[in-house]
């Protein structure tokens, strides 16, 4: 059976022992595990990480196979969470994980201990829970980082990454401000988003009035659901949430490792 020491060779070459040390002892939670979350679960996985949890409601679906890691032939009806878990599994057999098959939502929120965690990654797609993750997740110990709309989009040079009230041509961002600041609620503090300005239209099906935005009729919620998207964006959004977990531990600023 192969050692850490073998799997994590090159990920040690280059970040070196300590940060591979803190890298292992970090706590990490991603809720949402489609084509932005679980990128983002297994990059973190594949370079060290040893304390995840996953957090999604869903069964793979035979749409999915086109951008998410877990999405195969053989996958298709499994829980998600689940099927994250093995084949994170077949990465790091010694990593730990914790699959929660849930939704994120006002009612559920409670049973998520925020600060009990390093990181909070969101890649939720509804608008409402969204929010309230954001505002949960600004007012705990966790670093946190988000993903903004990655359908509609084919330019991987147009991935960006900003803080939250500075994302420009996202109109889920917008969105997202526009309930803030009607609510009189928000983050407490900023975080850091990856985004593109990037918005085209779908070129297929009966969706015809799915324009830049919501269609008339169906909840922003609904919008990752029949919009377009594509393995090369998600998977870019994800691995650069990843990204931002490791260049956060490299230069010393996790908040809580225990």
């Amino acid at each position: 059976m192969l050692t850490g020491d073998e799997i994590f060779s090159r990920s040690r070459r280059l970040l070196g022992d300590n940060v591979m040390e803190r890298l292992s002892r970090c706590r990490v939670i991603v809720f949402g595990i489609g084509g932005v979350g679980s990128w983002c679960a297994e990059s973190l996985v594949r370079t060290g990480l040893k304390h995840i949890t996953v957090v999604d409601c869903d069964r793979v679906a035979v749409s999915n196979i086109n951008r998410q890691s877990i999405a195969t032939l053989d996958t298709v009806g499994q829980i998600k969470v689940e099927a994250m878990k093995s084949h994170l599994l077949s990465i790091n057999p010694t990593v730990e994980i914790d699959a929660r098959c849930e939704v994120f939502s006002a009612e559920t929120a409670g049973r998520f201990d925020l600060d009990g965690y390093d990181y909070v990654i969101d890649a939720i797609d509804s608008l409402k829970d969204k929010a309230l993750l954001i505002e949960l997740a600004t007012r705990s110990r966790a670093k946190f980082f988000s993903s903004m709309g990655a359908a509609l989009k084919l330019d991987p040079t147009k991935v960006k990454v900003a803080e939250f009230w500075k994302v420009k041509g996202c109109p889920l961002a917008r969105a997202l401000r526009q309930r803030f600041k009607k609510s009189g609620m928000g983050p407490k503090r900023k975080f850091q988003c990856v985004y593109s300005d990037e918005l085209l239209r779908n070129n297929a099906g009966t969706d015809e009035s799915l324009v830049a935005g919501y269609p008339s009729g169906l909840k922003p919620s609904d919008k990752a659901r029949i919009n377009g998207s594509l393995m090369h964006i998600t998977a870019i959004f994800g691995l650069t949430l990843a990204g931002l977990v490791v260049e956060n531990i490299v230069a010393g600023d996790a908040v809580k490792i225990v």
